[in-house]
């Protein structure tokens, strides 16, 4: 078995500005190594998250279709760290057997070492055959396929494999099939130990990388322009033999006559502008590594010629969208739904005075990932389905979402739009590298 390695990357720790706690970024490894981790996380989770996810669910045998470069997004995060795709057509089962779970693959390779192989093709040319002689062994009464209204993440049968399924099942188990939405879910947004450790560095790593772009070493006011700056993050990430899930966007609010539009943002982005003295940037921007991902938006203020920190003004802005925040996660609560949370914190942030829109997502496998949703930009009401569904523990959140302030100084109203990692467990929610609590200075 594997651990995973924490270390600091260069001199990265010390130049941590001082508002973040000192958590080392990940060592970025070597492809071999992080093969090993990844195939090690997911035997861990198979036995040690799955039999509990299927108890819990009802489901004695969880089926997983799908063709090369068609893949269910739920079996990808089961397939090998050497396997890219499926091959051909695989099928992967899983079976309650006790306590535990016996992991089963009916594909015409061996998948890893991981799965047990199911399928002898030279006795049993059909391979669908071969998963009915398995159901046929086990016999399980309930029997989930990955279809879901709510969750794209948890939809992975598509209509062809569902239809060559129902074509080869015996009546019997046709009858015994039922929707695995609650297990996939499950599995998708529930985090092991190691996973969260592994976020806690990917987050340090991306609040590093922040904190470099919005520095000198990036920015040259008058000249930068915020889409030399969003190349500069895709390139610095590249450089570190790291992905984004996203490409970044970086954004001006300054003192002008422009009216932050907050639904164009959102579907039409902010447009190419050079950076001056006297900005409030913005970045939103994530990265993947070892099959997960982090989702981070900060600010950061343009000092002015004989500035030494920000104004006041646009630090007290800042603080407000803290008390957002803090509003916010205080309200999480197991099996609260995500539709009430965002009511319940709506209702407490107007009446203290504020200017609220929450959007926060699970984070995992997906940036945008599986499990309860809380508000959407264009859906303070309320989120049909994944705003239903409630939270619950060891899931990790994007604590997505803005604050609108009228800022005197510039005539106009402003948005300080922040997102920050956090994990909620038994001690409620907690940021995996802390937050931003003051704005990042550019020189």
């Amino acid at each position: 078995m594997f651990s995973l390695i924490f270390i600091v990357c260069g001199n990265a720790a010390a130049e941590k500005p001082a508002l973040y706690k000192s958590i080392p970024p990940i060592k970025i490894l070597p492809l071999k190594e992080q093969a090993l981790i990844i195939d090690d996380i997911t035997s861990k989770r198979i036995h040690q998250l799955l039999p509990g996810l299927m108890e819990q669910t009802g489901i004695d045998m969880w089926v997983l279709i799908s063709r090369e470069y068609n893949e269910d997004p739920v079996l990808k995060t089961f397939l090998p760290a050497t396997w890219m795709s499926a091959r051909r057509t695989t099928i992967f089962a899983f079976v309650r057997t006790g306590g535990a779970v016996k992991a089963l693959a009916i594909a015409p390779y061996n998948v890893g070492s991981l799965f047990e192989r199911a399928w002898d093709k030279k006795a049993q040319p059909n391979q669908w055959q071969a998963l009915v002689a398995l159901m046929e062994k086990y016999q399980p009464k309930i029997i989930g396929i990955n279809q879901s209204t709510s969750w794209s993440h948890a939809d992975g049968l598509v209509a062809t494999d569902k239809a060559t399924l129902l074509a080869e099942l015996p009546q019997k188990f046709q009858q015994r099939l039922v929707s695995a939405e609650a297990l996939a879910v499950g599995w998708l947004e529930t985090r092991i130990p190691e996973e969260v450790e592994l976020l806690k560095g990917m987050t340090a790593l991306a609040h590093d990388i922040i904190a470099e772009g919005f520095s000198n070493a990036a920015i040259e006011p008058g000249r930068t322009s915020t889409d030399d700056l969003v190349w500069w993050f895709r390139e610095k990430v590249a450089s570190l033999k790291l992905n984004t899930w996203f490409h970044p966007s970086v954004s001006i609010q300054r003192s002008d006559k422009i009216k932050f539009d907050h639904e164009d943002a959102f579907t039409n982005g902010t447009g190419s502008q050079v950076i001056q003295y006297g900005d409030l940037l913005h970045v939103d921007f994530g990265i993947s590594y070892l099959r997960l991902n982090t989702d981070t938006q900060q600010h950061a203020y343009v000092l002015k010629e004989g500035e030494t920190n920000a104004p006041t003004y646009l630090s007290n802005a800042l603080k407000k969208g803290n008390q957002l925040q803090d509003i916010f996660t205080n309200n999480f609560a197991v099996g609260k739904t995500g539709n009430a949370v965002l009511k319940q914190s709506r209702e407490q942030a107007i009446k203290a005075g504020l200017k609220p829109t929450i959007y926060t997502h699970p984070l995992g496998y997906h940036g945008h990932g599986a499990g309860t949703t809380l508000g959407m930009w264009d859906s303070q009401g309320g989120v049909a389905g994944s705003g239903d569904y409630p939270l619950h523990l060891n899931t990790s959140y994007s604590i997505e979402l803005n604050n609108a302030i009228h800022i005197e100084e510039w005539n106009k109203e402003i948005r300080i739009m922040l997102e920050e990692d956090a994990h909620f467990d038994a001690s409620g929610v907690w940021y995996l590298d802390s937050r931003q609590t003051e704005l990042l200075l550019v020189e």
